[in-house]
């Protein structure tokens, strides 16, 4: 069963949300708070698999809270953040938070129940367009102030990491580098989608990233690839 929690000052767009996922089969609405503040307190007292946060509310706001519970290493949350908001500020402070997945509200009910299921498994989310977007402004500023740590001696200390990727994982990191699902990197490197998740996987332990998106910032941000680079790197 996959249990969520619904962070929206806006009772009547909790109860749309509630009604949409607890008419799919394994997932169960946990608890529901107003605003950032009762969501942080919830959110380790339920310690839900997924959390869907809302940007705009009263007090604090959603990217404050997702800080805050990301923060909390006692909290196994991953945080979908939902707004009704395009906007890219958003986006890349709610990655920068330590957000999982970023979906418009203006999504159809189907995206949001994949949405959940998608955090729930342990991956992330974000619309092809939207990897873009995070592409082009990482790869526009290497050193952007996101998650991943940027201060001198923990980008040496990471970037170390780089060396024990296999040859393969590599060219793994290439590929989600570019944006690729990961049907993608299955054609393209002739393997199965269950090889390439485990590839994945080991990319992101190795790298010690929550998830394929920072991945790509990891990736950016020690110089593993460059902005309008037209293939992966090898070895």
């Amino acid at each position: 069963m996959t249990t969520v929690l619904l962070v929206d000052d806006q009772e009547l767009v909790r109860a749309g949300f509630r009604i949409i996922l607890q008419s799919e089969p394994g997932i169960e609405v946990v608890g529901e708070a107003a605003n950032g503040a009762d969501g942080v307190r919830l959110a380790a007292q339920l310690n839900p698999d997924v959390i869907c946060m809302d940007v705009q509310m009263p007090g604090m706001d959603g990217l404050e809270a997702t800080r805050a519970i990301v923060a909390d290493g006692a909290v196994g949350s991953r945080v979908l953040i939902l707004t009704t908001f395009d906007r890219d500020d958003y986006l890349f402070e709610a990655l920068s938070a330590g957000a999982s997945g970023f979906l418009l509200k203006t999504a159809s009910p189907e995206n949001l129940v994949e949405a959940v299921q998608v955090l729930a498994r342990g991956d992330a989310l974000l619309s092809p367009s939207v990897t873009r977007r995070v592409i082009e402004q990482f790869g526009a500023n290497p050193l952007a102030t996101g998650s991943i740590p940027t201060s001198p001696a923990a980008v040496a200390e990471r970037g170390t990491a780089l060396a024990d990727l296999t040859e393969r994982e590599s060219g793994v990191l290439g590929l989600l580098a570019q944006g690729r699902s990961n049907a993608e990197i299955a054609a393209e490197l002739f393997v199965g989608e269950a090889t390439v998740k485990t590839h994945v996987s080991n990319v992101l332990t190795k790298l010690g990233v929550r998830d394929r998106i920072q991945a790509v910032v990891y990736a950016y941000e020690h110089g593993f690839v460059v902005r309008g680079e037209p293939s992966p790197p090898k070895g």
